[in-house]
């Protein structure tokens, strides 16, 4: 890698907090000339521009991303939002200039192990989680990549003796070539992305990623009760450990008789009662033995392993409880970014419910959802963003027919208000992405929060 980059010119496209963090390491490794190319207007960018303009051999365009800038170009380093068949990548494809994801970049990089994790969904917590488990056993813990901390980031901060968690998507997975974590994991697989991707196989190709350069000393974990996962044990090339709700390989990480238990391939060793994991819900438990997998291939006793799992709350954005207000509690869960995440959120909150959700259309079928509303006792579909209407036609489809459409989040807080009874839940979770009308999911979970904190004032004396 080095000998692209050494004394060469090397574009970056995209300022985002990957991109930059990109530019930083690769400023470190000694480029000739850096030129950096995103697709906002200048003036909307003029803070990104500015800490990075300080050096002379970078080069800034704005705008359109224009075949002109592959002159003389060694590598493109690619930020993981950027379409795949955008002209210029296809441009540089042609002119054989190799294409990399930022992941790819700090690998090459990298002095320290890495425990990379993937999956349609649960990556955030359970990358959370198993850095809150690592840290009971080294040294510094650096929690990085899609969680929001960029991964060239966290490698120019590490040191002999630390060790990086890395939540990797399936966009950053797409562009790697030799990237090689010492742990690999694949929580789950499930249609998501698919207009960024095109098909499933490539969808599922991204994820294969993760671990198609281990080699025989190192660790693959999956999910053995989601069968797209279970499909991808034979590319497996370090020891396979699976980890299970319902079956009880070995070796292996599973639940039998209210326990998680490890199966080392010779005895079953215990962890902690089910009951003392503190997250709630069904999904999560598969997080916490996915944690609990990965935490015991990179060597923390099982004592640590424990102690992370009574104390961890859970992650922001994700089933985050924001406040109770004249008996009805508000909960945050705008991680939920797809169909799947958001059934799970609804199955894991026990009661009635009103489900807000709505947003950018990624190219998932929302039918499984819908046909389970009633079922899971949602009240009342409150529906905003570009997929709308497609939730709409879905949920009367299947027969459910109490839905209202809002404008924005504001308007959502306060119609679900008007609506609740004691003891019902309001729950934001989209299921879809959040970039129709929001920067990113967080952006989206901050403002619900702050909407249902200010009705709360405006309710005075609840709690």
């Amino acid at each position: 890698m080095l000998e692209k980059i050494a004394g060469k010119r090397v574009l970056v496209l995209g300022l985002g907090r990957s991109g930059r963090a990109a530019a930083r390491l690769l400023l470190r490794a000694g480029v000739d000339t850096l030129v950096i190319n995103d697709n906002k207007r200048k003036d909307l960018l003029q803070e990104e521009i500015g800490e990075l303009c300080a050096f002379p051999n970078v080069q800034v365009f704005t705008g359109v991303h224009r075949a002109e800038l592959l002159q003389d170009i060694s590598m493109v380093i690619k930020s993981p939002g950027i379409n795949p068949r955008l002209s210029l990548l296809k441009e540089a494809g042609r002119r054989g200039i190799e294409i990399f994801s930022e992941v790819e970049l700090a690998y090459h990089f990298c002095p320290v192990p890495i425990a990379a994790i993937t999956g349609t969904n649960g990556k955030t917590t359970t990358v959370a989680l198993t850095g809150e488990i690592f840290r009971r056993q080294f040294p510094r813990v650096q929690v990085a990549g899609n969680i929001g901390f960029p991964l060239c980031e966290a490698v120019m901060q590490s040191d002999a003796g630390d060790y990086i968690v890395a939540e990797l998507s399936s966009f950053q997975l797409a562009d790697v070539r030799d990237f090689h974590p010492r742990i690999a994991a694949i929580l789950n697989i499930s249609p998501d992305h698919l207009d960024y991707h095109g098909s499933m196989e490539d969808y599922i190709g991204a994820k294969r990623n993760i671990f198609l350069r281990q080699q025989p000393g190192d660790w693959s974990i999956l999910n053995w009760d989601d069968s797209l996962t279970r499909d991808l044990a034979p590319f497996v090339r370090g020891n396979l450990l699976p980890f299970s709700r319902h079956v009880q390989p070995s070796p292996g990480v599973f639940i039998k008789e209210g326990y998680i238990l490890i199966n080392d391939g010779s005895e079953n060793i215990p962890v902690c009662p089910i009951a003392e994991v503190r997250i709630p819900g069904e999904h999560n438990l598969e997080n916490a033995l996915a944690a609990t997998a990965v935490s015991w291939a990179a060597g923390v006793a099982v004592e640590g392993i424990a102690a992370g799992l009574r104390i961890f709350p859970g992650v922001p954005h994700r089933l985050e409880e924001v406040g109770i207000i004249r008996g009805v509690k508000y909960v945050n869960d705008s991680k939920g970014t797809n169909p799947e995440a958001t059934l799970k959120a609804i199955k894991a909150l026990k009661g009635p419910k009103i489900l807000i959700a709505g947003g950018m259309n990624k190219g998932s079928s929302f039918s499984p959802l819908a046909l389970s509303l009633a079922k899971e006792e949602v009240k009342i579909l409150l529906l905003l963003g570009e997929t709308a209407p497609l939730l709409e036609e879905a949920a009367r489809r299947a027969g459910f027919n109490a839905v209202l459409a809002v404008t924005d989040l504001r308007d959502a807080v306060r119609k679900a208000f008007h609506s609740a009874a004691e003891g019902d839940i309001v729950l934001l979770s989209p299921a879809c992405a959040s970039w129709d009308m929001f920067r990113d999911y967080e952006e989206r979970g901050e403002i619900f929060r702050r909407e249902v904190l200010a009705l709360k004032e405006g309710c005075g004396h609840e709690k």
